[in-house]
């Protein structure tokens, strides 16, 4: 019986080690680093246009001087339109222009090449923020000139302010993500610290730019003799600002 009784105590004992609860580890003077994120968007308020002439000639006078004339047509054209638009001209080239090189028959030595016209080319980069008055611009300056080139962005003004809007949402992030780790851990939120706050200095993240616009607009130069051109359709869209931090937060 003395046998029979201490094994049912032995048992006894077991279960119970085995049904209590696990105990929890201790998170006293834990450290914890937390990456957060956050990203703020806005309509797009400044746009980018590359206008561009080139001509193709056996002169090279003639060829440059055309190129001189359109882009200087061009010039005032958009000035004319938006007063206040930043422009800058910009990529003049002069090349000659060679014809297809043909493989020799055999036993015949390779020709030199000769070349056979000269290409003349300038491009005019405006930066405005008259978004509106956008396509009417454009439209009166493809009587001259051809539109290679448009990009949507945020003026520096709008981006600086901004940038207060989106650490704030990063930072609220970073406390939101805290309150969760705390609560894993079984602890309160005001138990943690912030020991560091670091906003992409180390490097390990690069600051996010998103873009989204879109342009439709023909790219090619206007036929010759045409007067008027219809107005593109432009989209200006939004940009997309993120930002990322990493957070050590301590527990006492």
């Amino acid at each position: 019986m003395k046998n029979l009784a201490a094994a049912v105590a032995l048992a006894a004992a077991a279960f119970a080690a085995h049904a209590a609860p696990t105990e929890s580890l201790p998170t006293t003077g834990t450290l914890v680093v937390v990456p957060a994120f956050g990203e703020v968007k806005h309509v797009n308020d400044q746009a980018t246009i590359t206008l561009s002439v080139e001509e193709v000639d056996k002169d090279k006078a003639a060829a440059a001087s055309r190129v001189n004339l359109k882009m200087k047509q061009g010039l005032e054209i958009v000035k004319k339109e938006d007063p206040q638009a930043s422009l800058k001209t910009q990529g003049y080239y002069t090349y000659q222009v060679y014809p297809e090189e043909t493989a020799p028959q055999p036993g015949q030595s390779r020709k030199p090449r000769v070349p056979t016209a000269w290409r003349v080319g300038q491009s005019l980069q405006a930066i405005t923020t008259n978004i509106a008055g956008l396509p009417k611009t454009v439209a009166a300056a493809q009587r001259i000139l051809a539109l290679n080139n448009l990009r949507f962005g945020l003026t520096p003004e709008t981006t600086r302010k901004l940038d207060d809007q989106r650490i704030a949402a990063t930072y609220a992030n970073l406390t939101e993500r805290v309150r969760s780790i705390a609560n894993a851990m079984g602890r309160q939120v005001g138990d943690a610290v912030v020991d560091t706050v670091d906003f992409e200095g180390s490097g390990n993240f690069a600051d996010r730019v998103t873009v989204a616009g879109a342009a439709r607009a023909p790219m090619a130069m206007l036929a010759k003799g045409a007067d008027t051109v219809e107005e593109p359709s432009f989209e200006p869209g939004e940009t997309t600002l993120q930002m990322r931090l990493v957070g050590k937060v301590r527990f006492k």
